[in-house]
């Protein structure tokens, strides 16, 4: 299985992603834009893995905020992004995943934690398009679980289906 480790958005943070997605439309950006039901914050992209590990994933303890703040382009990924306030809670969050990943000998890419969610592979943006203008909406959620996802290639391109999720650690479902 290929498996990474990220943060599901709420139907909220997803409803405000698929909007900005559709403001790079208008605003003319073009290239693969990623369906609505694929967008996920990676904490860990471990690729090929035999089993689920689930089990091993943290609880988020304390719950947090994450808040919808700014657009980017990574261009040797070729990847248009959007991302969070910078937070403390996040940065730990993927440190203790990583350091939960090492302790179990399960193999991730080490590549320095950068939180964000790609909107679009290989975007072309208009001449004269400043993407800083976009309007971000304004929307948060609670991050209060971590998931573990499988990718497959697909139709039209990669599914990302979620196989895991850690639990509440209080006023559990």
């Amino acid at each position: 299985m290929r498996l990474f480790v990220a943060l599901r958005p709420s139907g909220e943070f997803r409803a405000a992603l698929s909007a900005l997605q559709d403001r790079l439309r208008e605003a003319g950006v073009s290239g693969r834009y990623l369906d609505p039901s694929n967008l996920h914050l990676t904490l860990a992209f471990i690729g090929e893995w035999p089993e689920d590990i689930t089990p091993f994933l943290p609880a988020v303890v304390c719950p947090f905020p994450m808040v919808l703040s700014r657009l980017g382009i990574f261009p040797e990924a070729k990847v248009l992004w959007a991302g969070p306030e910078p937070s403390e809670e996040l940065n730990r969050l993927a440190e203790q995943v990583r350091r939960i990943l090492t302790e179990k000998g399960i193999p991730y890419d080490p590549k320095e934690f950068n939180p964000h969610i790609t909107l679009v592979r290989k975007p072309a943006v208009p001449a004269g398009t400043d993407l800083s203008e976009l309007f971000i909406p304004s929307v948060s959620m609670t991050v209060d679980r971590v998931c573990l996802y499988r990718s497959d290639r697909g139709e039209h391109g990669m599914v990302y289906t979620v196989i895991g999720t850690t639990r509440k650690q209080s006023g559990e479902e």
